[in-house]
C-alpha cells in the first residue's frame, strides 16, 4: 500500500483535492455564486482530476527509472517495489477512469466540448513523461500549465455553464480570481521545476536529457533560478498593494506566509550550489504553493 501511495504521489494529489475543495467551498459557496455541479458532480470532477494526475505521476516514474536510480535511489518504486507491467496497468486504469468520468461530466453540464480537455491533459502527461521533459524548458512549461489547469478546470465546469446575462459580471469576477491563482500556481511550479532540474542534473545528464542546467551549466541555471524567483515575489507584492491594501488580515497573511517565504527562496537561490540546497528550495516552494491556495479562505473577509 505504501509503495502504491508513493507511486501516485499521494501528497501532491492531496494538495490537489484541498485546492479544488477550497475553490468550491471557500470561494464560491460563501458568496452564493451560481454553480453547475452539486456535491456529487463536484466529487466526480475531483476524482477525474485525481485519476488523470495519478496516471501522469505513474507514467513519469516509469520513464524516470534510469534518472531516479542516480538521483534518488532510495525513492525508486517502479521496478523495485512495483513491477513495470503493474505500473503500466495502473496507468491505463487511472486514465480510463479519469477520461470516462470526464466524458460523463461534460455531458452532465451540457458542454460536450469540455471532454476534450481531459483527453488533452491525459495525452500531454504521457508526451511530457516520454519526450517533452527532455527538451530544455518545454517540459517545465507544459507541466506548469497542467498544474494551473487543475485550478481553472473548476471554473470551467462549475462557473461557466451557470452564466446568465444577470450573473455574468459576478461569475466572470470569480473566474478572474481563479485565473490569478492559476497564474500563481504556474509561476511557483515553473520555478520549482528549475530547482528540481538543478537537483537532478546528474541523473538527467546520464539519461541524455537536455534540461536547462545541462544546456547552460549549473551556475548559469542557478542564476536563472534566482532571477525567476523574483517574478512571483514582485507579482504578489503588486497584487497585495493593489487589491488588498485595505484588508489588514489579508496583507498580514500574504506578507508572513507568501512574501516572506518567497524572499527566503530568492536569498537561498542566490547562494545555493548543492543538490541538498536545491531540494530545500523545491520543498519550500511546495509549501508556498499550499499557503497560496489556503489564502482562498480569506476571501469571505476580503470581499465582504
Amino acid at each position: 500500500m505504501k509503495s502504491f501511495l508513493n507511486l501516485i504521489r499521494w501528497k501532491n494529489l492531496l494538495m490537489l483535492v484541498i485546492v479544488q475543495l477550497l475553490i468550491k467551498y471557500a470561494l464560491f459557496q460563501p458568496f452564493g455564486i451560481d454553480v453547475t455541479l452539486n456535491a456529487f458532480g463536484f466529487s466526480l470532477l475531483i476524482i477525474a482530476t485525481l485519476c488523470i494526475a495519478a496516471a501522469g505521476n505513474i507514467i513519469n516514474d516509469i520513464y524516470d527509472i534510469e534518472t531516479d536510480l542516480v538521483n534518488k535511489l532510495e525513492k525508486v518504486v517502479v521496478g523495485k517495489q512495483i513491477s513495470e507491467k503493474a505500473a503500466y496497468n495502473l496507468f491505463i486504469i487511472f486514465n480510463v477512469i479519469g477520461v470516462g468520468i470526464g466524458f460523463y461530466l461534460s455531458n452532465l453540464v451540457g458542454k460536450n466540448g469540455l471532454f476534450a480537455l481531459f483527453v488533452i491533459i491525459s495525452a500531454l502527461l504521457y508526451v511530457y513523461a516520454s519526450y517533452l521533459k527532455q527538451i530544455i524548458l518545454i517540459g517545465n512549461i507544459v507541466i506548469s500549465i497542467l498544474v494551473a489547469l487543475s485550478i481553472v478546470i473548476v471554473g470551467l465546469f462549475d462557473l461557466l455553464p451557470a452564466i446568465t446575462p444577470e450573473n455574468q459580471s459576478t461569475q466572470l469576477t470569480m473566474f478572474k480570481i481563479l485565473l490569478d491563482y492559476a497564474l500563481f500556481a504556474f509561476m511557483i511550479n515553473f520555478i520549482r521545476e528549475i530547482a528540481k532540474d538543478l537537483e537532478d542534473i546528474d541523473g538527467d545528464y546520464k539519461a541524455g536529457m537536455n534540461t536547462l542546467p545541462i544546456a547552460i551549466g549549473r551556475e548559469r541555471a542557478a542564476k536563472v533560478l534566482f532571477a525567476l524567483s523574483l517574478i512571483p515575489l514582485a507579482a504578489v507584492l503588486y497584487y497585495v498593494l493593489t487589491f488588498l491594501y485595505k484588508q489588514e488580515l489579508a496583507v498580514g497573511y500574504f506578507l508572513v506566509f507568501i512574501v516572506g517565504p518567497l524572499l527566503y527562496v530568492s536569498i537561498k537561490a542566490f547562494k545555493a550550489e548543492s543538490k541538498k540546497e536545491h531540494r530545500h528550495i523545491s520543498d519550500v516552494l511546495k509549501i508556498i504553493m499550499l499557503f497560496g491556495m489556503l489564502s482562498l479562505l480569506l476571501y469571505p473577509f476580503i470581499l465582504k
